[in-house]
C-alpha cells in the first residue's frame, strides 16, 4: 500500500514475513505506486536484498541542521517574538535535556516525552511553560516524519492545569487597573482593550500607518502579526483617536516612526518593558491578576456580546480562521427567537390567502 505523509509518499508491504517501508519522496501517488511495484519485482527476481535501514539521526543533530534554520529563517524576521519567545526558548531547553536531546528520532517514545515534561515542571516552571517546550517538541518530530527523517513520531500531550489568560477584565477593574497605571502603561493597555490589538501588534505600531482622515475617526493599519490575515485596518474610536493624537502632537507630529519609542534593541516598546509596571498596577488597583493579551480578549468577549457576527468579529480580531472567532459569538435566547420569527414571516413558499382566493376555493368544493 501507499500513503501520504506531508508533501511525499511512502509504501509499505510484507516480504517473507518482514515489514518493508520506504519513502518514495515523491508528491505523485503514480509515481509512488510505480516505485513500490518496482521494489516488489526486483526483490522477487533476486536483484536487491533486504535493504538495511538507515541510521536515524538524534534528535538535537535534527534540531540543529535542519528544524532551527528552517524556523529561525520563517520566523526570525516575520515574526520576531515568535522565534524569540517561543521556538528559541523551546528548543533550547530541548537540547538542554541530554536524556531526550540524545536520542535517536525513531527511540523517541512517550514516555521519554512524559520524563522531559516532568523534568521541566520540577524545575518550577508554569504547566504553561512546559507546555510551551512540549509544543515545540511535537512540532519538530512531526517534521521530522513530514521531512522524511523518522518513520513515525510519538504522541505528545500537553499537561493538564495551564492558567488560562483569556480573562475577561469587567469595567470597573479595568477602571482602576488604568488608573493605577502609569505612562506609557496606561495608554497602552487602553488602546489593547479598545482595539482588540495584540500587544506586539500595538508595540509594534509606526506613524505611518496611521490615517487620520479615514473612516469617521481615523484608522490604524496593522503590518505584522501571527499570520497573513493579521494585516487589516482598524478604525479608531474617539478614545483611541484622543490617545494616539495627543502622543503624536507631543512627538512634534512626526510622519514616520514608532508610535510607541523606547531604548530596546527593536526601538520600539516591549513586553518586557512594561511588565514591572503591569505587575505594580496589578498591585496597587488589587486588581486580581491578569496579563495584557487579556485585554484584547476582553475586548473580543464584548464585541460578540454586542452582536457581531463571527466573520465580522474574524476580520477585526485578525484570526486566520473563523472557527477561532465563533468561541466569542454566542446568541442570546433572545437573538435565535427573532431569527426564527423573521424567517417565519416571510412565508416562504406560500402567498396569505386574500377573500378572493376564498371565494373561488369555496366554489370548487363540492356542495
Amino acid at each position: 500500500m501507499i500513503y501520504k505523509r506531508g508533501e511525499v509518499y511512502w509504501y509499505k508491504f510484507m516480504w517473507k514475513g518482514k515489514l518493508i517501508r520506504e519513502s518514495t519522496k515523491q508528491g505523485s501517488d503514480k509515481v509512488a505506486r510505480q516505485m513500490e511495484s518496482a521494489h516488489r519485482t526486483s526483490l522477487a527476481k533476486g536483484e536487491v536484498g533486504l535493504r538495511d535501514k538507515k541510521p536515524s539521526i538524534t534528535l538535537a543533530q535534527f534540531i540543529e541542521n535542519r528544524f532551527e534554520p528552517w524556523a529561525k529563517a520563517r520566523f526570525e524576521k516575520a515574526s520576531p517574538k515568535t522565534w524569540r519567545d517561543y521556538y528559541r526558548v523551546g528548543l533550547l531547553a530541548i537540547k538542554n535535556y541530554k536524556p531526550l536531546a540524545n536520542l535517536a528520532l525513531d527511540q523517541i517514545t512517550s514516555e521519554t516525552v512524559a520524563d522531559f515534561a516532568a523534568y521541566r515542571q520540577s524545575s518550577g516552571l508554569q504547566i504553561s511553560s512546559v507546555n510551551s517546550s512540549l509544543q515545540v517538541l511535537r512540532r519538530t518530530l512531526r517534521l521530522a516524519v513530514e521531512w522524511g527523517a523518522v518513520q513515525s513520531a510519538p504522541n505528545v500531550k500537553m499537561l493538564p492545569g495551564a492558567r488560562p489568560r483569556e480573562r475577561v477584565v469587567t469595567p470597573q477593574d479595568q477602571a482602576k487597573y488604568l488608573a493605577a497605571a502609569p505612562e506609557p502603561l496606561c495608554p497602552v493597555a487602553e488602546v489593547l482593550v479598545e482595539t482588540g490589538l495584540r500587544p506586539e501588534e500595538c508595540f509594534r505600531l509606526r506613524w505611518e500607518a496611521i490615517t487620520w482622515t479615514n473612516g469617521r475617526h481615523g484608522t490604524l493599519l496593522v503590518t505584522h502579526g501571527k499570520t497573513a490575515a493579521a494585516r487589516r485596518v482598524l478604525p479608531m474610536t474617539p478614545r483611541v483617536r484622543s490617545i494616539v493624537e495627543t502622543r503624536w502632537e507631543a512627538a512634534g507630529k512626526p510622519t514616520e516612526g514608532w508610535v510607541w519609542p523606547a531604548p530596546t534593541r527593536s526601538g520600539h516598546l516591549e513586553g518586557s518593558s512594561i511588565k514591572k509596571q503591569h505587575a505594580n498596577a496589578l498591585k496597587n488597583s488589587k486588581v486580581g491578576p491578569f496579563v495584557l493579551y487579556s485585554l484584547r480578549h476582553t475586548f473580543l468577549t464584548r464585541l460578540g456580546e454586542s452582536g457581531c457576527d463571527a466573520w465580522t468579529l474574524a476580520r477585526i480580531a485578525g484570526h486566520s480562521s473563523v472557527s477561532m472567532s465563533t468561541r466569542y459569538v454566542h446568541p442570546s435566547e433572545d437573538a435565535v427567537l427573532a431569527a426564527v420569527e423573521r424567517l417565519g414571516g416571510h412565508k416562504i413558499g406560500h402567498s396569505e390567502e386574500t377573500p378572493a382566493t376564498q371565494e373561488v376555493q369555496q366554489r370548487l368544493l363540492p356542495s
